[in-house]
């Protein structure tokens, strides 16, 4: 059994057209079909140039007078609409083209977020897709999106911070997590700092469950080129956080403590922020990344260990070991503190460690 396919033309053809020809075929004009639709003849024209919609009450009109049924106006007049309006769609498409080459749209591609493809106008479509976005340029506007664009980091790029978080977006929803305690989240932060002594292989599972039954939501995902961070933070619900972590670097210790740097948002600051790594320089907001630095340095290592140790003077390799043991951290971490902090020169490296991280 043979299907029949209908095929709409690209052509926007007015209804108007096939009016003329059906009055054609009564023998009647413009003028006359006014008459039988107690019409005025100015809106008969308009209506057979397409310039005025055949909106139902005339649809049912036409019926009357012209034996067409309805349904047959109605849907001339939508597919005729319709065509019009993704005319003017490509159009707008077409203008957005010169925008696309601020996106990593290799990347995504190579993750499999968009489609692998060479020409402009379906790179702005699949990246509008990708987005959830009606144009390009609505990105910056976007709440979700808009502290990649008050970033202070370097050169990054607002575009290649936007499609970073939406990545971590798309992971994010679709996955279930018991309803956001900070009391209980608190309570298991010794068991997460013990976790910096694992491997990935096995601290990962780990931390994703025990995250998932506070409310967290851990994504760990490739960095972009342009993003310069290391994670971030935001809200799908009041009582569902994500904490984004990318696999930049992979230095066990800047892990660890941006993890701890982006739980510190969580533990204290509002549901309704995403907090972007180095992200915002707007007023209020370098204090509150400055306090999540704060919590991360002092969850790591607490203040008055910290104080202590410094004060033995000995910062050998040796020394440093004994230390992360007496406090239950991996001695990499007491290692790029005092890094970060001039303690110790820049090349050195003991106990510092790179992850590898599975692909």
């Amino acid at each position: 059994m043979a299907t029949e396919t209908l095929a709409i033309s690209d052509l926007a053809i007015p209804p108007g057209e096939y009016l003329s020809e059906v009055l054609e075929e009564l023998g009647l004009n413009q003028a006359e079909l006014a008459q039988r639709m107690d019409r005025p003849v100015q809106a008969i024209s308009e209506i057979v140039s397409g310039s005025k919609s055949i909106v139902p009450e005339t649809a049912l009109q036409l019926e009357r007078v012209t034996g067409v049924p309805a349904h047959v106006w109605t849907g001339l007049e939508a597919d005729y609409r319709l065509i019009l309006a993704k005319q003017q769609d490509e159009k707008q498409i077409q203008e957005q083209t010169g925008l696309v080459k601020g996106f990593p749209y290799a990347n995504l591609a190579k993750l499999g977020l968009v489609e692998a493809t060479r020409n402009a106008v379906t790179r702005v479509r699949e990246l509008c897709r990708f987005f959830g976005v009606v144009s390009l340029r609505q990105i910056a506007e976007v709440d979700d999106y808009a502290p990649a664009f008050r970033t202070g980091a370097g050169t990054a790029s607002g575009n290649a911070l936007a499609a970073w978080l939406r990545m971590a977006t798309l992971r994010a929803v679709g996955t279930d997590v018991a309803s956001l305690d900070r009391r209980r989240l608190l309570e298991i932060v010794p068991y997460l700092r013990e976790l910096t002594r694992s491997e990935p292989e096995n601290f990962l599972p780990a931390l994703t469950e025990l995250l998932a039954k506070q409310g967290i939501v851990l994504v760990v995902q490739p960095h972009l080129p342009k993003t310069f961070v290391h994670g971030a933070t935001f809200w799908l619900s009041p009582d569902k956080a994500v904490i984004v972590m990318t696999i930049r670097g992979s230095w066990a210790d800047v892990f660890w403590f941006s993890f701890f740097h982006e739980l510190g948002h969580v533990l204290k600051h509002g549901k309704r922020e995403v907090f972007l790594e180095d992200g915002d320089t707007r007023k209020g907001r370098v204090e509150l990344e400055a306090e999540a630095d704060i919590f991360a340095c002092d969850t790591l290592i607490p203040p008055a260990n910290y104080v202590e140790f410094l004060s033995r003077v000995d910062l050998s390799a040796e020394s440093i070991r004994r230390f992360a043991e007496e406090i239950g951290i991996a001695p990499g971490i007491v290692t790029g503190r005092l890094q970060h902090e001039k303690k110790v020169p820049v090349n050195f490296h003991a106990h510092r460690v790179r992850y590898k991280w599975a692909k």
